[in-house]
């Protein structure tokens, strides 16, 4: 079996943590790098239900987009939620390891496989990284384009369709009727004002994102009604970036690590009403 130096190579060389943001905690949480790795679990957050399931099925690791510890912390004590998980993971033998924004970036990355789960054809990033824009390759978020155009309706229901069902549902801004073809999408949370005008600029039908605000959102289909731009999609964060984790577990295929894509539902909203 290999080492968790070794797997933690191999996702190093996929996400280099260098590409990730200055706030950014990404790499080893814990875990021996000499141990050895046999069984790896992907999930999007690192909560206690996703541990349970970790130990459970007796991983070696757990590989997870969002980190554990994103804020400095002066110790891990069990008498927190946060230190009791660590104590747990340490005391099972199991690993975590954390691939957040060099995730984002990356090609293929969360944004690439957001895209690919609903059915688009993906081109450049919507903010290259710096120093990346002739190469036009790694950066924030995705352009992409449907086969054929679709009313705006049909594609919510295309995105509604492809993603985890959450309580937040699919929000959508925008003329259920209008035509959509070319399409923007970004992992994660989107609404930042430079993503949104690069959007607009780009010139895509329909943008899909996660965590729009009220303002930012308002904003935007004013601006679209002024002189033109996008349509919004809102949906949950957990489900955006879902479907990068099955692309994570794929760098361990054909080798003698046993992988598993965690289909528990970890977003932290729990019901809807209207």
């Amino acid at each position: 079996m290999p080492t968790l130096a070794e797997i933690t190579a191999v996702f190093d060389a996929a996400y280099p943590p260098a590409t990730a943001e200055s706030w950014d905690a990404v790499g080893l949480v814990c875990g021996d790098p000499a141990a050895e790795v046999g069984r790896v679990l992907f999930a999007v957050d690192p909560v206690d239900a996703v541990i349970d399931e970790a130990l459970e099925w007796g991983a070696d690791l757990l590989v997870t987009h969002h980190p554990l510890l994103l804020k400095a912390v002066n110790g891990v004590p069990a008498t927190t939620f946060k230190g009791r998980s660590v104590h747990r993971l340490i005391s099972a033998g199991c690993a975590l390891l954390t691939a957040h924004t060099n995730a984002d970036v990356a090609r293929p990355g969360v944004s690439d496989a957001l895209a690919v789960a609903l059915g688009l054809t993906v081109a450049g990033p919507i903010l290259p990284l710096r120093g990346q824009e002739a190469a036009g390759r790694l950066g924030l978020g995705r352009f992409a384009a449907l086969p054929e155009p679709e009313p705006l309706g049909a594609f919510a229901e295309r995105v509604a369709a492809s993603l985890p069902r959450t309580s937040a549902g699919v929000r959508v801004a925008g003329d259920l009727g209008r035509p959509v073809r070319t399409v923007a999408v970004c992992g994660g949370a989107g609404d930042d004002r430079e993503l949104l005008a690069a959007v607009r600029a780009g010139g895509a039908d329909v943008y899909v994102t996660a965590d729009l605000r009220h303002h930012p959102a308002s904003e935007a289909m004013e601006a679209a009604r002024f002189g033109g731009g996008p349509a919004l999609v809102d949906v949950a964060h957990f489900a955006s970036e879902w479907p990068w984790l099955p692309v994570a577990a794929a760098l361990l295929a054909g080798g003698t690590v046993e992988t598993r894509v965690s289909t528990l539902v970890t977003d932290p909203w729990t019901a809807h009403t209207q």
